[in-house]
């Protein structure tokens, strides 16, 4: 993002547009037709940025969102006619009723996800007109709801609208960069690149999406509440409009969802496109040019402009993203988190003290855990040990069930039998989430990074608890930030920590991916292939590195098949088939042991005593 000075430029333009905007109605004052435009336009912009907090951010679209503008309306007419007090001042009711109907929606539909959450929030908008259509006795049914006129002179009649809703519309967008920038957003963020990732992190999802849903209600429905009043006349099937919801993401797509602009540039596109579309080709063109654009929109310009204008940039003046020495890196970062965390000579007694004592206690426990794919049995009634300050290897065949049972343990999936215990606490009945608040951590055989993000955002994502101030608080700052960045020189990734993660090779993504399950403090991690995909040359970095932190109090659960990394690194040495345990113990006894051999490792690995041949591990290097 370029800047000017500390303040980054785009930020600029859009001060410098709302000061135009904001002195227009000075300049023009009798210019009602313009204003009457532009007040559609920030309506628009409204709807747009607040429908991507939950559908630009969290990545949940909703084709139903106009149905809060007509609540909005409809709870500040309803009132003022009651009551006789001017719309406006209870327009912020309005979206107090929407925040509420989305809590209430949300907490439902938002259990589904893809094409099945969009027909919902559809259904949601279409029982909105039904209900306002036949519940006569409140909203008078399809006659509608007529208000007073204004009591301001004529001659200004269109200026406090307009400044009214321009000054929601950058209330919205503060709120939306607001959002963006604490834990909240990039949680969000999180769950849209991948839910059961963020989930396994620390990110309570359901909480995140249900408020992420309600906070792009209310300023939605203040805004129906100043609608109304402007139009003086509302019915159902003009608030509760498809075309109105097809509005909202056709501006939040020509811009570019999931940023803080996009659906603003959108909305002026869009409202601007509208009017023009209106004036020389009739309403029915419109719906017809909105058709088209939202299909051009989608198979050109799938991100949106500023999006695809950004890329152009970065193609035009490429960032430097060579990475050229990832052992000597990792070997400095090692040093460099070796000497911050051990350099007390008491700490490092107490370290090794401690893991003397907890030694031999069970941290984690599987008790016959089961999991079936229809007539495939993954894992088949397994039990295992992971003790206390251990580095514990499971290894077996591909098939055998291994990260099957990663993902019983984690939450990632339900059991259909079988007990999970960490550290005396049952846990299968816990969210990922949850577990991920109690210590446990995993990386992933194939990485699982946030790919939009940046480096250093994917590391300060993890959430150590499920407080909502911790939710609240700003995303990349403070001692979190600053421990992020010494993890990031830890595995030789510091220089990177403004890149996009997707723009990393595999290989670095490995290591980031390793910084972000150590930004949780855990107890347990359960490593998936931790060296797959990496440099050759850095495996035995890797192997310090686990070392380093068992060391200092952290257990580990390894699967991996590089055999000799293995029974360098781990002991004890669980081998997994047919999805459960069939041997169990220190390395030199499981690369002897009959029934591993024939069921993993192979001749390779049988003793010179039975085969005649050299045993692997005494072989010369690349000979099989």
């Amino acid at each position: 993002m370029h800047r000017l000075g500390s303040v980054p430029r785009s930020h600029l333009v859009a001060l410098l547009a709302l000061l135009v905007l904001a002195l227009y109605p000075a300049v023009q004052p009798y210019d009602t037709y313009y204003q009457t435009v532009l007040f559609t336009t920030f309506m628009i912009g409204v709807q747009a940025v607040s429908w991507n907090i939950i559908s630009g951010y969290g990545g949940y679209i909703s084709l139903g969102h106009s149905a809060f503008l007509g609540i909005g309306s409809y709870t500040a007419a309803i009132i003022a006619l009651h009551s006789g007090v001017n719309p406006l001042w209870v327009a912020p009711l309005g979206g107090v009723v929407a925040v509420v109907l989305a809590v209430l929606v949300g907490s439902v539909v938002l259990r589904t996800r893809g094409h099945a959450f969009v027909i919902i929030t559809i259904a949601l908008l279409l029982s909105a007109q039904i209900v306002a259509t036949n519940w006569r006795s409140l909203t008078n049914g399809s006659d509608g709801i007529t208000l007073d006129l204004p009591p301001w002179s004529r001659d200004i009649q269109n200026i406090p609208f307009y400044l009214i809703m321009l000054f929601l519309f950058t209330f919205t967008v503060l709120f939306s960069a607001l959002i963006r920038r604490t834990k909240f957003g990039t949680g969000l963020v999180a769950i849209r690149e991948d839910e059961g990732k963020a989930a396994a992190i620390g990110v309570d999802t359901t909480r995140y999406k249900v408020t992420a849903y309600a906070a792009s209600a209310f300023f939605i429905g203040v805004a129906g509440g100043v609608y109304a009043y402007f139009l003086t006349f509302l019915n159902p099937v003009g608030s509760f409009s498809i075309l109105g919801s097809v509005t909202i993401v056709l501006a939040a797509l020509a811009g570019g969802r999931g940023t803080l602009y996009g659906p603003v540039v959108g909305a002026f596109i869009v409202g601007i496109g509208s009017e023009m579309a209106t004036v020389y080709g009739g309403s029915s063109s419109r719906v017809l040019i909105f058709g088209l654009a939202l299909m051009i929109i989608v198979l050109f310009l799938p991100d949106g402009l500023l999006p695809t204008f950004q890329k152009a940039w970065r193609r035009y003046r490429p960032a430097d993203t060579e990475y050229t020495d990832q052992a000597g890196a990792l070997g400095a970062g090692t040093m460099q988190v070796r000497d911050r965390e051990l350099a007390s000579a008491v700490v490092a007694d107490e370290v090794e003290a401690s893991a003397e004592k907890l030694a031999g206690k069970p941290l984690l426990e599987v008790k016959g855990a089961s999991k079936a794919f229809g007539g495939l049995v993954a894992v088949d009634g397994a039990d295992l040990v992971v003790k206390q300050g251990t580095i514990t290897a499971l290894i077996g065949p591909n098939g055998s069930g291994k990260t099957t049972l990663f993902n019983l343990v984690t939450g990632a999936m339900k059991a259909d039998s079988g007990q999970v215990w960490l550290d005396g606490t049952r846990i299968d009945t816990k969210k990922p989430w949850e577990r991920g608040h109690m210590g446990l951590a995993r990386t992933f055989q194939t990485t699982r990074l946030f790919k939009s993000m940046t480096v250093l955002e994917n590391l300060v994502a993890p959430l150590p608890d499920a407080k909502w101030s911790t939710m609240l608080k700003p995303s990349v700052a403070g001692d979190e930030a600053v421990r992020a960045r010494e993890l990031l020189a830890f595995v030789g990734m510091e220089k990177f920590a403004a890149q996009p993660a997707g723009a990393l090779s595999y290989g670095q993504q490995k290591l980031v991916e390793l910084a972000q399950v150590l930004m949780l403090e855990p107890r347990l991690v359960l490593l998936d292939e931790p060296a797959g995909g990496i440099n050759p040359s850095l495996v035995g970095r890797m192997v310090e590195i686990v070392r380093d932190l068992n060391r200092q109090g952290v257990t580990f659960l390894v699967v991996e098949h590089n055999i000799p990394m293995v029974l360098e690194l781990c002991d004890p040495v669980v081998v997994f088939s047919h999805g459960k345990a069939i041997a169990e113990g220190p390395p030199q006894t499981i690369r002897e042991d009959p029934a591993v051999l024939d069921a993993y490792l192979g001749d390779e690995w049988r003793p010179p005593a039975v085969t005649g041949t050299p045993a692997a591990s005494d072989r010369p290097q690349g000979v099989r």
